[in-house]
């Protein structure tokens, strides 16, 4: 068989707090396949896992599930044993499951995830919001001055009316991570990736940008249901070429001609509808060679574009040009820093001595560990998706250092 790699990140409560030497099971069908342990950094190797050929989550079709499902279960001292069932592993890609566990004292008894299928094998009702269908010559109200890119959204786990579904404080990123994982396959070319990663923000932007439910009188931003909005999936896989690209382009979206909004960016698995992008579609378009840009003009027309959102809440350290070996700047100076500091959440980033500013040899390597635990491209040269990760960790850092000294 084909074989795809899981790595298990176990943290308690959030991402500034990894588990170091927690056992984490994988099995299938209640046995056993192997039994590891989390490093300083709270991660577990890579492990390869069997799984279906990817030709299956290439081409539309539903009589072969295109990926293994395996169950994980975490153990660690002092923290409520943690088990998430139905992690998807496909062909040759790397699944990236974060395990979030709580302290006995909170929790009493195990945590149990049963994740749902991806949207595309599943049977997920359709939206019964065509009347939202962006209208060209309509002007859709909003109550934002400017498109901004939020630290953190609230996800109703339900239809808007429930109002016994939990809310859940989602890291803006890691909701589109996670909506994307939930969405599409991984295994897809990369510009069809990005094209629909770009509809997802969109879609989030727009419901940001117009306040759609707070309008309505509900405390969320967003619902996680298909039948609404988008599909997030409560402690769902993440799939690393997905999540390079959001974290490369996070603060892009779509917009209509001179229109200040982002787009409300509809989209379907199979359609033809007009104003929607179809995911198979989009798909055979990136295996002939559109680019993500050709494949969103393709369905949502030509007078469509992409735009960055400028304003990008509680980062405190905005992006001014790519660093590497040699340069010497006030950058390099509070990247040294903020290395130094991450370090006393992950000791296996090394301590950079004597921070002076000068991007050296001893900043390199941290720079090279920093990416290697965060899934970012390890070349050592600190650009806009390595910045902006560190910052939102940097913030995590602090806002626990904070609460415990608080």
């Amino acid at each position: 068989m084909a074989k795809g790699y899981l790595i298990v990140n176990v943290y308690s409560d959030n991402i500034a707090n990894p588990v170091k030497n927690a056992t984490v099971i994988i099995s299938k069908n209640q046995n056993i396949i192997t039994t590891t342990t989390t490093n300083e950094d709270g991660s577990t190797e890579p492990i390869a896992l069997e799984t279906v050929n990817k030709q299956f989550s290439e081409q539309e079709q539903y009589e072969v599930k295109p990926y293994e499902t395996y169950d994980i279960t975490v153990t660690a001292i002092s923290l409520t044993e943690t088990t998430v069932n139905g992690v998807q592993i496909f062909d040759g890609i790397t699944s990236i499951q974060n395990i979030y566990m709580t302290s006995i004292d909170e929790n009493q008894g195990e945590d149990i995830t049963n994740l749902p299928s991806n949207t595309l094998w599943d049977n997920y009702s359709p939206s019964v919001e065509s009347f939202e269908k962006p209208n060209t010559n309509e002007i859709t109200p909003y109550v934002l001055q400017q498109v901004v890119i939020p630290e953190n959204i609230i996800v109703h786990d339900g239809i808007p009316t429930n109002s016994k579904a939990p809310d859940y404080t989602v890291p803006f990123i890691d909701y589109i991570k996670n909506v994307a994982s939930s969405e599409i396959y991984s295994t897809w070319p990369k510009e069809t990736i990005k094209a629909n990663v770009l509809a997802i923000i969109s879609f989030t932007l727009n419901r940001i940008f117009t306040e759609w439910y707070k309008s309505k009188g509900y405390d969320f931003t967003i619902t996680s249901t298909t039948t609404y909005d988008q599909k997030y999936t409560r402690n769902g896989t993440i799939f690393e070429p997905i999540s390079n690209i959001v974290d490369d382009i996070f603060n892009n979206y779509i917009r209509y001609g001179f229109k200040t909004e982002p787009l409300l960016a509809h989209y379907k698995n199979s359609t033809n509808e007009e104003g929607y992008l179809s995911q198979w579609g989009s798909k055979e378009l990136g295996d002939k060679g559109y680019s993500s840009i050709e494949i969103l003009r393709y369905y949502y027309g030509n007078a469509i574009n992409i735009y960055e959102a400028n304003e990008i809440e509680e980062y405190p350290f905005s992006f001014t040009k790519t660093l590497q070996e040699g340069d010497c700047s006030i950058e390099v100076y509070i990247l040294q820093n903020a290395l130094n500091y991450i370090r006393g959440s992950y000791p296996g980033i090394p301590i950079i001595e004597n921070p002076t500013g000068y991007f050296d040899e001893a900043t390199k390597k941290a720079v090279l560990k920093f990416q290697s635990v965060f899934y970012i491209s390890q070349t050592g040269r600190v650009n806009y998706q390595t910045w902006y990760r560190l910052s939102y960790i940097y913030t995590a850092v602090s806002k626990l250092t904070n609460s415990i000294y608080s």
